[in-house]
Order: C-alpha cells, then sequence, then structure tokens
C-alpha cells in the first residue's frame, strides 16, 4: 500500500510548516503510522531556501515536546504535486498560492490546516516570524491541535 503523503506549507518555511512537519512526524510515529504515512514541509516564496528553521519556532516545540529536524528551507515544486496527497496551508495567502500553483491534473486536497479542527475552522495560522516568543507560543499551540485533528480525519478516511 502506498504511502499518504502530507505537506505543510507556509510562506517561508522557518517557522510554522517545519513545526507542522515535525509535530505531525511526532504523532504518526507515536501511533505506528511511519509505513502509512509521511509528511515534509516547503514554502511558496523562496527567500528562506537553504535557511534552518528559526531557533524561536524550534524552542517553541521544543517546549511542546517537540523536536524540529535540522532541515533546509525549501520552496514548493510542481513535483510536490504529484508527490503529495494533502497540500495543508497555514494561511489563506497559502492556500490561494498553492491553488493557483496547482497543476489542472492534481487530484489531491488542499487545505488550511485549521480546516480540520473543529474549533479554529478557517482561522488562519498567524506567522510569528515578527513577534514575541509567546506569538511562537500560540502559533505553535494551533499547530498542534489542527495537526493532531487533522491525523485523526486521515484514520477516518483510509481506515488507518
Amino acid at each position: 500500500m502506498a504511502s499518504i503523503g502530507v505537506l505543510f506549507v507556509c510562506l517561508g518555511n522557518i517557522c510554522r510548516s517545519p513545526a507542522a512537519e515535525a509535530i505531525f512526524a511526532e504523532l504518526i510515529t507515536r501511533r505506528g503510522l511511519d509505513a502509512r504515512v509521511h509528511a515534509d514541509s516547503c514554502a511558496t516564496a523562496s527567500f528562506h531556501a537553504g535557511k534552518a528553521p528559526d531557533p524561536r519556532a524550534v524552542a517553541a516545540a521544543g517546549r511542546l515536546g517537540y523536536r524540529i529536524a535540522p532541515r533546509l528551507a525549501r520552496q514548493i515544486t510542481d513535483a510536490d504535486f504529484r508527490h503529495f496527497r494533502y497540500l495543508v496551508a497555514m494561511d489563506r495567502n497559502n492556500l490561494h498560492t498553492l491553488q493557483g500553483w496547482a497543476p489542472p491534473d492534481f487530484t489531491g486536497e488542499i487545505e488550511l490546516l485549521t480546516r480540520y479542527c473543529a474549533d479554529a475552522a478557517g482561522q488562519d495560522v498567524a506567522d510569528p516570524f515578527y513577534g514575541s516568543a509567546e506569538a511562537f507560543d500560540d502559533t505553535l499551540a494551533l499547530i498542534e491541535r489542527g495537526v493532531g485533528a487533522l491525523l485523526e480525519q486521515l484514520c477516518r478516511r483510509h481506515r488507518l
């Protein structure tokens, strides 16, 4: 059985999307789903390509008990639309960019992360880049809820 691919997407791929990827990866590992589900993250813009995750995002994830793996930011590519079934945007701007970028034959799902989370449905995951440590904590708490709800939905949909 093919692995289900989930791609988390934000503007720069140094704060929100790598945190979502790390939290999701930890949750799928805890459930023993590593062979069934895989995740990655990327940016809609290229200006942080090749840079490590923001240390404030790494610290905020650590405070929640998650580890953002050392990785380098990258911009989305056309190949991502073939490799991933679920493209999960952190905010409406990212969502619209992904919808415009998607090839006509893309059959996957492009959604806001909070769409999966009943108590935050449709809310943007705020970009904490210009904010305080508290902004990172708030953003990662919302990401954690959204990622958990996404995984629950995938488990129901795909009988995982």
